[in-house]
């Protein structure tokens, strides 16, 4: 390169705008954020509430889009093909980014290359319910009843852990409740108030209303204490039982997207998510527990997260090809 095309490219670098400068004039037009559950399920309301909050924080609309299906992964893939720009992101659930590529071994699609993490939004708090037709009010009345309707219950669940504990169930005790698809805590809602479904174990903010009514039955509960929200179920540990794994729901962005956008995206949130009012109706009213840690966190505590995921896997009997 001559002395004239050494100054033209300096000269082009100069112009280059500062990764500072990239955030300071983010967003020119509207942000998409895409959210791998249905109406009405759990992160599909939090992110809609987000969304309606960091429109005005940012200075420009934030539009909500469900693409649901295969556990999440139908929206993790969308989020991760669309351009890093800063424009799109996504709320998903921690199957989508560390269960199925585990467990899907032939699918071509790897989250941890595809997608740069935000922030860890939540951890859910989960309750196994059995609808109030089944007339059980505790895990050995559950496997009674199983016992002596042979392929009648079905049960539905987004958590990997969960599947485990009850093909344990079903192992230990001979019963064969079999898990069926779901598209998000409003169709576990519709199918258990149609006895459609017998058995539901998802975040307890999408079921407290019908435990609490009587219509549905809550027989444990995550945590390490009982739940607000359902303070007469008792939790897993009270039950007799020990489930792995915390499921959590986080915001990512497609891989490439610049740091300092990541940066401003997760700034906002933390501030709306933080607000007691926001808290109160759309993280602890629901049954979530808020975790809010920065980019870099969330990438090094996703490492530790896919050795448990593994784990249980492994520990589930469920995936034989997995070793």
């Amino acid at each position: 390169m001559g002395m004239r095309g050494c100054f033209a490219a300096l000269a082009g670098f100069l112009l280059l705008p500062s990764a500072g400068a990239v955030a300071d004039t983010f967003p020119s037009k509207p942000l998409k954020v895409i959210t791998s559950q249905g109406a009405g399920g759990l992160s599909d309301i939090f992110m809609r509430g987000l969304a309606d909050q960091l429109g005005p924080a940012l200075g420009q609309n934030v539009v909500v889009e469900n693409r649901v299906g295969a556990g999440g992964t139908v929206g993790a893939r969308a989020c991760a093909e669309a351009a890093p720009d800063g424009y799109t992101f996504c709320i998903l659930p921690d199957v989508a980014i560390l269960y199925n590529p585990i467990i899907l071994t032939k699918q071509d699609f790897d989250p941890k290359t595809r997608l740069t993490p935000i922030t860890r939004l939540y951890n859910l708090t989960h309750v196994f319910a059995v609808t109030a037709a089944l007339n059980v009010k505790s895990f050995d009345e559950l496997i009674k009843h199983a016992k002596a309707h042979p392929k009648t219950m079905n049960y539905m669940t987004p958590a990997v852990a969960k599947v485990a504990f009850v093909n344990g169930l079903n192992k230990k005790h001979g019963t064969d409740l079999v898990r069926v698809p779901f598209k998000g805590g409003g169709d576990a809602v519709n199918s258990m108030l149609s006895n459609t479904t017998q058995v539901a174990i998802f975040g307890v903010g999408n079921l407290a209303q019908l435990i609490k009514a009587g219509k549905i039955v809550g027989l444990a509960i995550d945590g390490d204490k009982r739940n607000p929200l359902a303070p007469d179920v008792p939790t897993f540990k009270e039950a007799g039982y020990d489930v792995p794994g915390i499921p959590f729901h986080g915001l990512y962005a497609p891989m490439g997207t610049p740091k300092p956008i990541l940066e401003k995206i997760y700034a906002e949130t933390k501030k709306i998510v933080s607000k007691p009012d926001f808290e109160k109706r759309f993280v602890t009213g629901r049954g979530l527990v808020s975790v809010l840690n920065s980019p870099d966190e969330f990438d090094k505590e996703l490492v530790s997260e896919r050795q448990i995921a593994l784990q249980i896997i492994k520990d589930s009997g469920l995936y034989p090809h997995v070793k």
